[in-house]
């Protein structure tokens, strides 16, 4: 039967706490330099996990809410196929260069003939264009358009006064809804953008919405720099055949897997261009979602790789260091030792007590490292797009390697305390 954990015990472990704890704070106070040196490589690896995983979880739930705000279960139909990697050497983009464009006519086949897509619009990126509004210019926007159902796919945030209405977009009305960084530039004051006329490559478009500003880092399209209008006006501007890039976005409806409507998106596109069995698709169904999913996940690997990979140097380094301040510690409380065993003190007693305050260094360095952590996530803030936090369970996993890497560097020096001689140890000078 287990013994049932009395006041006595409860009294005698507090007490090899507080002595644990005393006795490292002692040795911060007499050996500052020495103990600050060994604890440096412990906060550097503390400072580098911390850092490092409350960058990426920051950076991965910021990416996951702007790859949200492409829309869910959304599927762009290109010429391009975003997954193939153009940065490998062995890209085929003469390939995919000599694909036709979309047309206007794709389009309209397949939001007539879908039943597995809820909403279906046609996108154009027309290039950089300059904006005129009185003595202001701008030059190399982005102009943007659009048919009616681009914002119920990718809804965008409204600052000040509305989206293009339903009419708008079916007469062509010459109006335009434009980024925040683009209204602040060219009228000063970007919430005074509404019922402006500007002047977008010679035509006169009168401004009904602002776009919230949305920051850097985003995805798919740079909506603070652009112009937004209606696809039937776009078309009294340019030939759209000629336009950079023409995309077919579609989203599923509701319960239908996204693989499904790809695969009869595929079909209808065939047919639409016509193509015989033998003949391989001249156009992409790119998953939005699992491109851009596939590029962070990429990128925070190789981030948390390097950033462990200091992270154990310094953890090693810092180790050794923490062991070294043990070894002496024992050296020179030898006779206290002898003392303590001569009174009664037992092994295991002494055994807790380095190691306990082995680890109350370690964690004294970990605090270093989680404080140099909170500094960074204030600059960091300040200067990037998305706020950097710090999660209770990183904190919890930092200081749980403290305690780990205390144990393993206190282990050798705590059990040569813990074995001497009462005798021998008292004698020793």
């Amino acid at each position: 039967m287990h013994k049932p954990i009395t006041f006595g015990f409860m009294f005698k472990l507090l007490s090899i706490l507080w002595n644990s704890f005393r006795m490292a704070l002692q040795e911060l106070r007499v050996n500052k330099l020495r103990t600050f040196l060994s604890l440096f490589g412990i906060t550097i690896g503390i400072f580098c996990i911390i850092g490092v995983l409350s960058i990426v979880d920051s950076l991965k739930k910021f990416t996951e809410t702007r790859i949200k705000s492409l829309g869910s279960n959304v599927v762009w139909i290109d010429k391009w196929n975003y997954s193939d990697g153009a940065d490998k050497p062995d890209f085929p983009w003469w390939k995919y260069y000599k694909r036709p464009s979309n047309k206007y006519a794709d389009f309209v086949f397949l939001k007539a003939n879908s039943h597995e897509a809820e909403h279906i619009c046609f996108f154009l990126q027309g290039g950089n264009v300059s904006a005129d509004y009185e003595s202001s210019s701008l030059e190399n926007i982005s102009l943007y358009a659009a048919t009616n159902d681009f914002n119920k796919i990718q809804e965008l945030k409204i600052a000040e006064g509305r989206y293009i209405s339903e009419a708008e977009f079916a007469n062509g009305t010459p109006c335009c809804i434009i980024g925040y960084i683009n209204a602040e530039s060219l009228f000063g004051n970007p919430l005074s953008a509404v019922g402006k006329r500007i002047t977008v490559n010679g035509k006169k478009l009168i401004v009904v919405g602002l776009i919230e500003k949305q920051g850097a880092g985003g995805f798919g399209f740079d909506f603070d720099r652009s112009v937004l209008i209606s696809y039937n006006f776009f078309a009294t501007m340019y030939k759209v055949e000629n336009t950079d890039r023409n995309l077919i976005i579609a989203q599923s409806k509701e319960g239908i897997p996204i693989d499904e409507m790809i695969d009869e998106l595929k079909g209808y596109m065939r047919q639409q261009k016509r193509l015989s069995p033998q003949q391989d698709d001249n156009f992409s169904i790119n998953d939005m979602s699992k491109f851009f999913g596939n590029i962070i996940d990429g990128f925070l690997d190789q981030l948390n790789i390097g950033g462990w990979a200091i992270a154990g140097l310094s953890l090693v380094v810092g180790a050794f260091g923490v062991a070294n301040i043990m070894f002496v510690t024992v050296r020179e409380r030898t006779s206290q030792i002898g003392l303590k065993k001569a009174i009664g003190a037992k092994s295991r007693t002494i055994l807790t007590e380095f190691l306990l305050e082995s680890s109350f260094l370690c964690i004294v360095g970990g605090f270093f490292g989680l404080f140099f952590v909170w500094l960074l996530t204030l600059l960091l803030s300040a200067g990037m797009s998305f706020p950097i936090f710090i999660a209770p369970n990183i904190i919890l996993l930092a200081f749980s390697i403290c305690i780990v890497i205390g144990v393993l560097a206190g282990i050798i020096p705590a059990i040569s305390a813990a074995r001497m001689d009462p005798v021998v140890a008292i004698r020793t000078k």
